[in-house]
């Protein structure tokens, strides 16, 4: 019982902490949306370094590690520690400062103006939102599993000789975190963000150093980590079995970060500019602090677990298996903060979206009051996460690919918002042309892989997502060549140094 006591105690005083926030929050879409524009650098930071830091991060590497060796570190830490502060840059603050300008809340409302149309913004909703849903369904179905394998034996009375089952346990995560992002809002998440990111950073490294203790089983850490090591295969410390194209094309998944909606979001409840000097600094360091032990307690996990184990299950059953029943129920904590921290900035996205984009904009902006908006985006928040909900209870698929390919969608997708910001002669119809071919195929490569079933997909030898972002560059540039480019009016607006 103890593991469940300390996870529901966890859970309530987050719930507490989010509706906290609810106090501060004032009666304007902005307010509920953006946080008025408020957030500083340090909780810039954790929220965006929370949000990015997913059950992808935690769970998937952890199994991925359990499976493949120390290489995952190679794929995607290293690369993301540099990419990801690449594109808050680059991306984050430029678009900022235009978001700033033009009062946007969305991507789409960028992308409507930079491109002069209405049908962008009903093209790429759908897009954007199919691609988050899955994004979605690694939260829901890594806490299920998580709850689940650390609650075994828990209330024999009521679930036998198993766990809280899964569905339930995704069920009281969801639940939980719509209620703190229904009452508080932007600020709410932020602010839950920051706190999860404190917990499952400090809890991660505890984590680290009382599995290599019970694995070593020698006096100093030195000597724990060395032995722990040693009991491991060496083939899991090389990336020799893993192909060199197939290996650098994992170097594309973190540019995803440039188009999540979430993101975008985040960016633009910055203070100011100099905000993002922080996170650009801090956020290599910290994918660093997290990735290194996920990596290496999946390599030791080899020697602990069978070899069949789940790859979703491999960390939940290590924490249980080699941690007391105190020590198991705060790191399952832990696990549970990586993971809500991000399932809550997409909620509010969805609901940011669906509310400016669709209801506000075609609706009139006049028509709704401040209250209806507000209402209303919480009415979508509560269909996602039903939707989401009722997904994740149909077959599960590992966290690790499923999220490969949910990464590889909107790296594809990258090359717009480049082009939107650093070239002047982007159209209309290379974006739309862009968007629509990336949909088309990655729709159909993920069909072609059993929709995420088959984790050894590859197209030429690479991630399908080399093909998808060369596909969608060539036909952004070459469409947008041979068509009208956009207006004057237009290239002075968003580009005001050449007017």
């Amino acid at each position: 019982m103890t593991p469940l006591l300390i996870i529901v105690a966890y859970l309530v005083l987050l719930l507490a902490l989010g509706l906290a926030s609810s106090f501060y929050l004032r009666a304007t879409s902005d307010d509920y949306m953006l946080a008025s524009h408020s957030i500083g650098p340090f909780l810039l930071l954790l929220s965006l370094f929370g949000t990015t830091m997913t059950a992808f991060a935690l769970v998937g590497s952890t199994g991925k590690a359990f499976q493949q060796g120390v290489g995952v570190y190679g794929m995607l830490a290293s690369s993301s520690g540099i990419i990801h502060s690449l594109c808050f840059f680059l991306l984050g603050v430029k678009l900022w400062t235009i978001g700033r300008k033009n009062g946007y809340a969305t991507q789409i409302q960028f992308f409507r103006d930079r491109l002069e149309s209405d049908a962008i913004g009903l093209l790429l909703f759908p897009v954007l939102v199919g691609l988050v849903i899955p994004y979605l369904l690694i939260g829901v179905m890594s806490s299920g599993t998580v709850i689940s394998e650390i609650t075994v034996g828990a209330l024999p009375s009521v679930f036998g000789e198993g766990g809280v089952p899964k569905h339930l346990g995704s069920f009281v995560i969801c639940v939980v975190v719509l209620l703190y992002v229904f009452f508080g809002g932007m600020r709410g998440t932020a602010w839950a963000n920051a706190f999860q990111t404190c917990v499952f950073m400090i809890l991660g490294v505890v984590t680290f150093f009382v599995i290599a203790n019970q694995i070593g089983g020698k006096e100093s850490l030195w000597a724990n980590l060395k032995s722990a090591s040693e009991a491991v295969d060496s083939a899991k410390f090389s990336r020799s079995h893993i192909p060199h194209l197939y290996f650098a094309s994992y170097m594309l998944i973190p540019l995803s970060v440039g188009m999540f909606p979430h993101i975008f979001q985040h960016w633009l409840t910055a203070k100011s500019a100099r905000s993002f000097k922080l996170p650009v600094v801090a956020h290599p360091i910290m994918i660093l602090i997290v990735w290194a032990p996920c990596v290496l307690v999946g390599v030791w996990a080899t020697t602990q677990l069978p070899a069949e184990t789940p790859s979703n299950a491999v960390l939940a059953m290590l924490v249980k298996k080699l941690a007391g029943e105190t020590l198991a129920g705060l790191l399952t904590a832990g696990i549970l903060a990586a993971i809500m921290s991000s399932l809550d900035s997409q909620f509010m996205c969805l609901g940011t979206m669906f509310t400016t984009d669709l209801l506000q904009h075609y609706g009139g902006k006049k028509k709704f009051s401040e209250k209806q908006l507000v209402t209303a985006a919480r009415g979508f928040i509560v269909a996602i996460v039903t939707v989401t909900y009722l997904l994740s209870l149909l077959e599960s698929r590992a966290v690790f690919s499923l999220g490969i390919w949910c990464f590889s969608g909107f790296t594809a997708l990258v090359p717009l918002v480049v082009a939107a910001l650093y070239w002047r002669r982007l159209t209309l119809a290379g974006a739309m042309s862009s968007i629509l071919a990336t949909a088309l195929l990655w729709s159909y490569f993920f069909y072609q892989a059993d929709f995420g079933g088959n984790p050894g997909y590859k197209v030429f030898g690479m991630l399908p997502v080399a093909t998808l972002i060369v596909v969608s560059s060539i036909t952004l540039v070459l469409v947008s060549l041979v068509t009208r480019p956009p207006s004057k009016a237009t290239i002075e607006r968003f580009f005001p140094e050449v007017g």
